[in-house]
């Protein structure tokens, strides 16, 4: 199937994807309710497969990349489920300590998108650690329904601080200078505003669409934070107002962007909702922010 971009779609269709994939209906509903803008052929079946990732379209730096080295490693999290996995990648010609940025994955596990996101990093100069919140089942089964219906047994809390855990593994590594960083998409940009408010001297919060954290706990903040907003995104834009409050109050340097006519994942470069000039300038954006807080 040729790759679709968000255009394609009737915003209807988008929204109801939206609700799909963060499970607030279930597969059937989306196909019976899709099914009523079919037209041409392009039935709600065809919108689905077509909505779904193809991880063929993203990956930007491979795997082998002389420029890099990636493993996945085990970490400790013993206030959570305590053995995990992740990804690490970090510059091969890197000498001295490094810079670290943790990089959380959306509501599906460490798949191939994330993977590349790490690795994106580690080019420029980041020890990047992607952790993989399935661990505790077995970790990213290759596929994303399945992710999903994986993620959302997952207990929440425990979830939580295998996550947390991440940065304190970063952190301690031999390889690595103190200095940690946290960037995060959909599921994972809100525990990017989670992990904000948990460890005090993170350097730098990219979370990318990302819920927010309630104000009790958002005033704990005290990263510089960088946040990218979706233009066309309601269920995550509303937590917005009452969250820039808090931040005002508290006086955390902060710089947040909304990229008009995006939709929620604009990011994510394996979907039709990708937006390139979009996910480009706020890469530029979240590399330079970081390149001021991390070095």
């Amino acid at each position: 199937m040729d790759r679709k971009k968000a255009s394609d779609f009737p915003p209807e269709v988008l929204k109801l994807f939206d609700g799909y994939v963060h499970g607030g209906i279930s597969r059937r509903e989306f196909l019976e309710s899709a099914g009523r803008y079919a037209a041409g052929g392009f039935s709600a079946a065809a919108m689905l497969q077509a909505l779904s990732p193809n991880f063929a379209w993203a990956q930007q730096v491979k795997p082998d990349d002389k420029r890099i080295v990636a493993e996945y490693v085990a970490y400790l999290a013993p206030k959570g489920s305590g053995k995990m996995r992740g990804y690490l990648a970090r510059p091969a010609a890197a000498r001295g300590k490094l810079s670290a940025v943790v990089v959380i994955h959306e509501n599906r596990g460490l798949n191939p998108y994330i993977e590349d996101v790490a690795r994106r990093l580690a080019t420029v100069g980041y020890l990047a650690f992607a952790p993989d919140a399935l661990s505790p089942v077995g970790g990213y089964p290759g596929n994303e329904d399945q992710a999903r219906e994986m993620f959302a047994k997952l207990d929440g809390p425990k979830r939580t601080e295998d996550l947390v855990a991440a940065v304190d593994y970063v952190r301690l590594r031999p390889d690595a200078n103190g200095k940690v960083g946290a960037i995060g998409f959909c599921f994972g940009g809100g525990m990017v505003n989670t992990i904000a408010t948990r460890v005090p001297d993170l350097a730098a919060a990219v979370p990318y669409y990302g819920a927010q954290p309630a104000a009790a706990e958002a005033a704990k903040i005290k990263a510089p934070m960088l946040l990218h907003y979706a233009g066309v995104d309601d269920r995550i834009n509303a937590g917005w107002p009452a969250f820039e409050e808090v931040l005002k109050a508290h006086h955390v340097k902060y710089q947040a962007h909304s990229y008009p006519g995006t939709q929620h994942g604009f990011h994510n470069d394996t979907t039709p909702r990708y937006d390139e000039a979009a996910a480009k300038l706020s890469w530029e954006r979240t590399l330079a922010f970081f390149k001021a807080h991390l070095g």
